[in-house]
């Protein structure tokens, strides 16, 4: 991951963070709120390629707004053997840099112009990074693709 970042030119801090129960509890260690940290989620299409959608911790996919950006009927949350196999990272360390396949990037807008915290690749680490850096650096589609939290 952080050979990744450096080749894209992409500044990067790494910390340690402990163990946490969920995102809110997270957030909470990192002094954060959690719509500061954001979640890479692998999403699977029906071709068995995969995309990365960048979601702030307090919001969820919007399966139709996705869909329609992507320009697909289907798409699905893989099962966690799947989602290792197509990134490399195990569900809870996701993050779109060093994946074993460069998958698309999709984020969401509200995450643009500010900096956040997100899986660093390993448990136990946050990575923090620009989001404006990060999605420049990914060449990502930013578009409204999430909803609040239900």
């Amino acid at each position: 991951m952080r050979r990744a970042a450096s080749a894209l030119g992409l500044s990067v801090e790494i910390r340690p963070r402990p163990e946490a129960a969920n995102l809110p509890d997270a957030a909470r260690l990192l002094g954060l709120k959690p719509s500061d940290i954001v979640k890479t989620l692998v999403v699977k299409r029906s071709d068995d390629t995969y995309l990365f959608v960048l979601v702030p911790g307090d919001r969820s996919i919007a399966w139709p707004k996705l869909r329609a950006v992507v320009g697909v009927n289907k798409l699905q949350l893989p099962d966690p053997e799947r989602a290792l196999e197509a990134t490399g990272y195990e569900r809870g360390t996701i993050v779109p840099l060093g994946s074993t396949t460069a998958w698309p990037v999709y984020a969401d807008e509200s995450i643009s112009g500010r900096r956040v915290a997100m899986g660093a690749g390993a448990h136990g680490y946050s990575l923090f990074v620009s989001a404006d850096e990060l999605i420049a650096a990914l060449h990502a589609t930013v578009a409204d693709v999430t909803q609040p939290l239900t």
